[in-house]
């Protein structure tokens, strides 16, 4: 059988690292993991891009980021993609996706994971970006949009970490989105089969207890298929890819007054059918 909620974990019985299949799809394992509520998982055997259901069953330790480094071809960022982010912007419509990138140095998992803001960003600017996040499972090029949802593995949330000051220096975005331990994902990843249509999501950000994001999926710019034909023009899509596909209105820089990310603060990406992808922040 074919995993539906695929997990990446250390299991208490071996204390190795296990894929798995959720036993338990409703409950939010994000929230779970960090209240100490037990989450158990049926063993999945091959890799994220072909594995198989198991019947054995086993206890999570710890969660951990669903795909590795190594598995990551690269991390695809979509700016400005939801229309009330443009407009507390207020910056015009963009006419083709905006297209940055981040290192696979900057993946991590879930809590107990934390984002690290390093030495160069603790100028009160570190941001946060609510975000679903879709992970390429299969390889293609020049891809066309009908045919977009046959390459998505899966569906899992993000949360696209931002050093505005080092951002907004300079005209590329990627150095300021682009340090270390600053793109969390998890905990879940939940496959098409499940979700059919991504653009039906409720997105929120929650900080330190307060909600700063509250979106909606359907308020994309540019749909999850648009954004796999654009990219993969001439361009060959791996498996593994990430695609980060923007945040909706909220972020911290354009509160009045301005919110950033503070040591042991709590941050956390809540996707609706996904689940919370919660981490703490710690200052380097």
């Amino acid at each position: 059988m074919s995993w539906t909620h695929l997990i990446r974990f250390i299991a208490k019985e071996d204390a190795k690292v296990h894929l798995g299949q959720l036993v338990d799809t409703a409950r939010d394992i994000g929230l779970d993991s960090i209240s100490g509520h037990p989450i158990t998982a049926y063993e999945v055997q091959g890799s994220v891009f072909d594995g198989k259901v198991t019947g054995k069953e086993l206890t999570v330790q710890q969660l951990l980021c669903p795909i590795t480094r190594d598995q990551c071809d690269y991390i695809r960022c979509v700016g400005l993609n939801y229309k009330d982010h443009a407009e507390e912007a207020n910056l015009p419509l963009p006419k083709v996706p905006i297209l940055f990138s981040k290192p696979r140095s900057a993946l991590i998992g879930p809590y107990p994971e934390a984002v690290k803001i390093p030495k160069c960003a603790q100028d009160e600017t570190s941001d946060y970006e609510a975000e679903l996040c879709v992970i390429i499972g299969k390889t293609g090029r020049d891809i066309k949009e009908e045919d977009a949802y046959n390459y998505v593995l899966g569906y899992t949330a993000s949360n696209d970490i931002s050093a505005r000051k080092l951002q907004l220096s300079q005209s590329q975005w990627c150095f300021g989105k682009g340090l270390d331990d600053s793109m969390p994902i998890g905990p879940v990843v939940v496959s098409p089969s499940v979700i059919k249509d991504p653009h039906t999501l409720s997105i929120k950000a929650i900080y330190n207890g307060t909600t700063v994001q509250s979106g909606h999926t359907q308020n994309m710019i540019f749909t999850i298929p648009q954004m796999i034909a654009y990219f993969s023009q001439g361009t060959t899509l791996e498996a593994g890819t990430i695609i980060v596909t923007g945040t909706p209105a909220g972020i911290g820089i354009v509160k009045n007054p301005r919110v950033f990310l503070e040591d042991k603060s709590d941050i956390r990406v809540e996707i609706e059918n996904i689940g919370t992808l919660i981490n703490k922040v710690e200052y380097e």
